[in-house]
């Protein structure tokens, strides 16, 4: 990366840094997951090892003020950046009373809350994107200001919703940005077996909207589509399609063996290009960030995980009864 090129986009430095922080964040936090679910504490991880980069640059171009997020499983590094608390993310994967995504209901990784206008998920892949359209019809008929910024997985895209939500924001102009992040591997199925176009962007065309492929360990490059995407939108220019290409670092899931299906050596190449790494070292070359920064802000992010860890770990689940709330009608 050339070293101006946050400069040129019109980031300062002092946001740079966040975005940095916020996918350090979002990685430790990962991290202490893993942990916590092989020691038997957490029943379940699906890990955005690998992603973060593309999570937080298109958060970072998108007005975190008013747009709505529709993310998908994987998206710690999204909803972070839209408001979520490590505290509160870790409630969630202890299935405590006071997980802000469903009181304890929910999976791991269900992500929804309503201040910070996060889109509540569910466990069949893709439902999210015909929300997100929604919500961007509302935005026009109601004349509002706001877009919605809708991910899932490149597997995904072949999924019945994706095709009627796009064709659907294609054919009313609706302002809505859906980003796919292509990890390669949909579950075990690998990009090649799964689409048969070179890109999924080149899907894009069929619903009469832009679609672009990016580099998805470039949170700039990220950044930079999600910002022309999203200035579109807001000029009643309509609906975007873009591809940020990465790699899933991790098995699917932690009930996942990714042995099976991919050789290790594979794996290893692609921490190469691991944006954590790739992006810290960006900051140095720009004069942005230290050594002795990098190690004094991942001190400060371990104790913000320690504490989540501990608040989550001695918090309350909810009362047993407290499962038949919001399924039938309370008088």
């Amino acid at each position: 990366m050339l070293a101006n090129r946050h400069r040129d986009l019109g980031l300062t430095d002092d946001q740079v840094l966040e975005m940095f922080r916020t996918m350090l964040l979002a990685r430790k936090l990962d991290e202490r997951m893993w942990l916590l679910n092989r020691s038997g504490k957490i029943p379940f991880v699906i890990s955005c090892q690998g992603q973060e980069a593309a999570q937080v640059g298109a958060s970072f171009a998108l007005n975190r003020d008013i747009d709505y997020v529709a993310p998908y499983y994987r998206d710690m590094g999204i909803v972070l950046a839209f408001g979520m608390t490590a505290n509160e993310l870790m409630l969630s994967a202890f299935a405590k009373e006071d997980d802000p995504n469903s009181g304890g209901r929910q999976m791991p990784g269900h992500f929804g809350q309503k201040k910070n206008r996060i889109l509540s998920g569910s466990s069949p892949v893709t439902t999210q994107v015909p929300h997100a359209v929604g919500v961007a019809l509302a935005a026009k008929m109601e004349k509002k200001d706001f877009v919605s910024f809708v991910t899932l997985g490149e597997g995904s895209s072949n999924q019945g919703d994706f095709h009627e939500g796009l064709n659907f924001a294609g054919v009313h102009k609706l302002p809505v940005i859906t980003m796919v992040e292509n990890n390669k591997y949909a579950i075990s199925v690998p990009y090649e077996r799964q689409v048969a176009s070179k890109n999924v962007a080149d899907r894009a065309q069929g619903y009469g909207m832009p679609g672009v492929t990016v580099n998805g360990n470039d949170p700039l490059a990220v950044y930079q589509a999600v910002k022309e995407a999203r200035k579109r939108a807001a000029a009643g220019d309509g609906p975007s399609l873009i591809e940020a290409v990465s790699y899933r670092l991790t098995a699917h899931s932690s009930d996942d063996d990714d042995s099976t299906y991919r050789e290790k050596n594979e794996v290893d190449e692609a921490r190469k290009e691991d944006s954590i790494i790739t992006f810290a070292n960006y900051l140095k070359e720009a004069k942005v960030l230290t050594e002795e920064a990098e190690k004094k802000l991942i001190d400060e992010i371990m104790i913000i995980i320690n504490e989540a860890t501990d608040l989550a770990e001695n918090a309350s689940y909810a009362e047993a009864e407290h499962a038949l709330k919001y399924v039938y009608e309370e008088k």
